[in-house]
């Protein structure tokens, strides 16, 4: 170190001297040899709570944190950043109904165009599209353009939102999930409704400081009664509107609540509404339906066509989906049988062969919470009885495709023991191969390769088994081949 100056080494040294050591006094008495000689002694640093709030200052918390955030924001970006779905948005945009002479029509019937500001958001994919279904519904009995929203998971201005350590579109355009009426899509009849528009197209042509949307209010719908009578009322109240903008109320109550989707109710509007556009019509997304191709390997079609074609009458033959809803439904299950839930309200329909019937136990609640997780929440020994019999009563079962949440260690235990009964294999959630726009709508994919099984087995309390035996039968597939756990 002969090229550091003097002067800095004499200043270091006095330094760390001045920190490690302190000067005792001199005593003759004790040191009479070397009285003139300074002693030193190590300074001892005890762990007091002086010492501990020295340590942890405000500036070192602060730092402390910004390091854990910026630990947690990379360790976010590293499982990657969302797609933005812009080539869908594009085609929205790009609908007819959405050029310049859908807006400059001069004939005697202009559009109307019917929005629901309080429809659901940031709820599961089901909960969201069973109300789209119903509310896209009531606007074609009306004879009103619907006006379709982006799938919304949260309302933050922001592309992406976090949700389990993990960036997600914060919307994703209604069109990446569905085709059909309800998205837009052509209608297939000779009815003269108008077709659907986005919720972007609704703002450009209502949003307007001088125009003042014609709202109708929730408060005194009669949301108890039967779903022909709720849609009968709704329909009353908008049918004679003559104003372009119109928009439902919701704030008093709900338009089509949990309550009607979870009960008999719904029931009443079933052949009405399985004979119109709105089911006979839908289709899954091209972007959903290009991810069930993608996996044509793993789901072993008999031919192409099975795969490529809409018409769920031509199903995977010897396919049998089931659904095994896990997760939140650890908790959710229990407390169906405190509350005494029923199966889903499609779930119900008398053309349906497995009935749900908790009565028996209605004095015993230990029985009663095991009959209900058995029809919910199967084990996986249940799980294989429960498909062992199905497969006998449709003999032409050979494999197995699980809808499921669960851990992929799981569902290869529930493969080894369905292997054991003599099934050829298993394919679930976690195997089918998605590319970053379809992973987003696995929940879709799923559905789109239930739809196609020969036989579906699906959770009777569950809103996604429930739009799944939906659309089987508004196709015209046998109801007996949609069963229940």
């Amino acid at each position: 170190m002969d090229w550091v100056p003097l002067r800095v080494l004499e200043v270091i040294t006095r330094k760390l001297r001045s920190e490690e050591y302190s000067m005792l006094p001199t005593d003759p008495q004790h040191s009479p040899s070397r009285s003139w000689a300074p002693h030193f002694h190590r300074r001892r640093h005890g762990c007091s709570w002086r010492s501990i709030l020295h340590a942890l200052t405000l500036r070192r918390l602060l730092f402390s944190l910004a390091c854990v955030l910026i630990l947690v924001f990379f360790a976010i970006l590293c499982q990657g950043v969302p797609p933005s779905y812009e080539d869908i948005r594009v085609f929205e945009r790009r609908l007819p109904q959405h050029s310049v002479a859908a807006l400059t029509r001069t004939d005697s019937h202009p559009p109307r165009y019917l929005r629901f500001p309080g429809h659901l958001w940031g709820h599961g994919l089901n909960n969201v599209l069973q109300e789209a279904l119903l509310m896209s519904y009531l606007a074609y009995v009306s004879n009103i353009s619907f006006v379709f929203e982006d799938y919304t998971w949260s309302r933050t201005p922001l592309p992406w939102t976090i949700y389990d350590f993990a960036l997600r579109p914060a919307r994703i355009p209604l069109n990446a999930i569905i085709s059909g009426p309800t998205a837009g899509g052509p209608i297939s009849n000779t009815s003269q409704a108008p077709l659907a528009v986005s919720a972007e197209f609704y703002e450009h042509v209502c949003g307007g400081p001088d125009i003042i949307p014609y709202v109708i209010s929730s408060a005194n719908a009669p949301n108890d009664a039967e779903g022909s009578v709720m849609m009968d009322w709704w329909r009353e109240q908008l049918v004679d509107v003559q104003d372009r903008c119109i928009e439902i109320d919701s704030t008093a109550h709900d338009l089509f609540d949990r309550f009607l989707f979870g009960g008999p109710r719904i029931l009443s509007l079933w052949e009405p509404l399985s004979s119109s556009p709105t089911l006979t019509d839908f289709a899954w997304s091209p972007l959903v339906q290009s991810a069930v191709a993608r996996n044509f390997a793993l789901l072993q079609p008999r031919s192409a066509k099975d795969i490529y074609s809409t018409n769920s009458r031509s199903p995977l033959h010897g396919l049998v989906a089931v659904h095994l809803r896990r997760g939140d439904y650890t908790r959710h299950c229990p407390n169906l049988a405190k509350w005494g839930a029923d199966y889903m309200g499609i779930n119900q329909h008398p053309s349906l062969i497995d009935k749900f019937d908790p009565r028996p136990y209605a004095n015993d609640t230990q029985l009663k919470e095991s009959y209900y997780l058995e029809h919910c929440l199967p084990t996986t020994d249940q799980i294989v009885a429960r498909l062992h019999e199905i497969r006998l009563q449709h003999p032409g079962l050979r494999r197995v495709y699980v809808l499921s949440n669960d851990w992929a260690w799981v569902l290869d235990g529930l493969k080894s023991a369905l292997e054991d009964d003599g099934w050829e294999d298993l394919v679930s959630s976690v195997d089918i191969h998605l590319d970053a726009e379809q992973y987003y709508v696995a929940t879709a994919v799923d559905m789109a390769i239930a739809e196609k099984a020969e036989v579906f087995v699906g959770n009777g309390f569950s809103s996604l088994s429930s739009n799944v035996v939906m659309l089987r039968m508004a196709k015209g597939i046998d109801p007996r081949s949609n069963r229940f756990l």
